[in-house]
């Protein structure tokens, strides 16, 4: 019988917030592929950062990704590893991304599906899904996520939190509201698997979900399916994820993730996320001890970019010296843009400059932490130039800290905390930079 294999194509690199001990892979090459396949994790993740291209490129990219998977699935085979891939195309919370770009891609390269999921529930950072309506707890008051910023997104946004009602938006009707079927709390939490059976011709589901136990025996009832024969896909956030690999407990707590720090010393904080939350969270971080801020001006980058980050490389350098740990920002006002393409590519600007940074931080730094979604999935794959790296566990519920590989030829065995946008309090990112230094020497402000 083949060994089940989950296969997450994540368009940003939060995913695996509430996982850990797999790969996360920046590279699609059949061979990495292969090793995220031949891998002993019941999952892995490939980042294809979608979320930060525009619909065609996002299309054209998970093309790509298909088609490589299948001839390594085929390759495998042939050395006699058969494997019964669950495909999870991994998305935002909070409902940005290209749906139904991206799960129209795969079912047709990678189809055909019996139905596709539509699972946006993610419990750590407060998302439940009630009666098909999707909510963003907020003070823990339920408020639909279509009355958060988040649905004003300018690349993303959308009207509904109904979720029926999402999906006829997104696909400009051609998936009706009314033929969206939807599995409802008491479904998830009885015996759903006949109507999982009767599944058929990728039907469009949207599933309840309130508390973790809804997913995990809702996922015991699919996997069973899937073992008769169905073949689903799934359009979801992290929490179906915890469900479907049922890992033990991370090996090391969250409040000792210090010992991964290299050698206490002071690290760097990297803050591209724009969303009022990040900005309140960087505001307290800024009145930790130990920290200093290094603000880019995004209204002169088009400008003075040399300058700028002439000006930014010496004063990180300067302040690590002095055994502070430099906090970079861009600048916090939000900038109005007449199209799309304008404001991804001025998103892209952004991410170069700050990559540019990341790649010439100094080598004796003790962690990184990424603040927000696209920003961290280049901090991986372009500014540490990661080909695969591997989650030690969670330092805070959704924020996950992988690790460089000992032969990293700058950055050997530094921990990375992945930090999505639209995760925590307002003392959120303080706090997990707190359990980082809990360790480190007293703080050096001499210079």
């Amino acid at each position: 019988m083949a060994d089940t294999k989950i296969i997450v194509l994540d368009d940003d690199p939060t995913g695996s917030q509430t996982v850990h001990g797999c790969l996360l892979l920046t590279r699609w090459d059949i061979d990495t592929l292969k090793q995220g396949l031949l891998d002993a994790s019941p999952l892995f993740f490939i980042l294809t950062n979608t979320r930060g291209m525009e619909a065609d490129r996002a299309a054209k990219l998970t093309r790509e990704v298909c088609r490589n998977l299948e001839q390594a699935l085929r390759e495998i085979e042939r050395q006699g590893v058969s494997l019964q891939p669950i495909i999870v195309s991994r998305s935002d919370s909070t409902l940005r991304g290209h749906y139904p770009v991206e799960t129209d891609v795969i079912a047709h390269e990678l189809g055909p599906f019996d139905a596709h999921f539509i699972v946006p529930a993610f419990f750590e950072g407060g998302r439940i899904t009630r009666d098909g309506v999707h909510f963003l707890l907020v003070d823990g008051k339920p408020v639909p996520v279509h009355e958060t910023e988040f649905a004003k997104d300018s690349v993303f946004g959308y009207q509904h939190s109904f979720l029926p009602d999402y999906v006829d938006e997104k696909t400009r009707g051609r998936i009706k509201a009314g033929e969206v079927r939807c599995f409802s709390l008491q479904d998830v939490r009885g015996n759903c698997l006949e109507q999982l059976m009767a599944l058929h011709n990728n039907t469009c589901c949207v599933v309840d979900a309130v508390q973790q136990s809804d997913l995990d025996n809702f996922c015991r009832q699919l996997t069973i399916a899937a073992s008769k024969g169905k073949r689903y896909l799934f359009r979801s956030a992290a929490s179906l994820l915890t469900a479907f690999a049922q890992l033990p407990s991370q090996p090391i707590k969250a409040e000792h993730m210090a010992e991964y720090v290299r050698d206490n010393k002071p690290g760097a904080i990297i803050v591209g996320s724009h969303v009022k939350k990040t900005t309140a969270q960087v505001t307290t971080l800024l009145a930790r001890p130990g920290t200093a801020g290094v603000e880019i001006d995004v209204e002169r980058l088009h400008a003075e970019y040399s300058t700028l980050l002439e000006q930014a490389k010496g004063e990180i350098a300067q302040l690590h010296a002095c055994g502070l740990t430099p906090v970079i920002y861009t600048s916090r006002n939000e900038k109005k843009f007449a199209t799309q393409r304008a404001r991804l590519e001025f998103g892209e600007l952004i991410s170069r400059f700050l990559m540019e940074l990341v790649r010439t931080l100094p080598a004796t730094i003790g962690f990184i932490i990424s603040k927000g979604g696209i920003t961290s999935n280049d901090v991986l794959s372009i500014g540490l130039e990661l080909r695969t790296s591997r989650v030690l566990g969670q330092i805070l519920p959704g924020c996950s800290v992988v690790r460089c590989p000992a032969n990293h030829p700058r950055f050997s065995n530094l921990p990375v905390v992945i930090f999505p946008g639209n995760v925590g309090d307002d003392g959120a990112l303080a706090k997990v930079y707190d359990r980082l230094v809990c360790n480190a020497q007293t703080f050096s402000v001499t210079c």
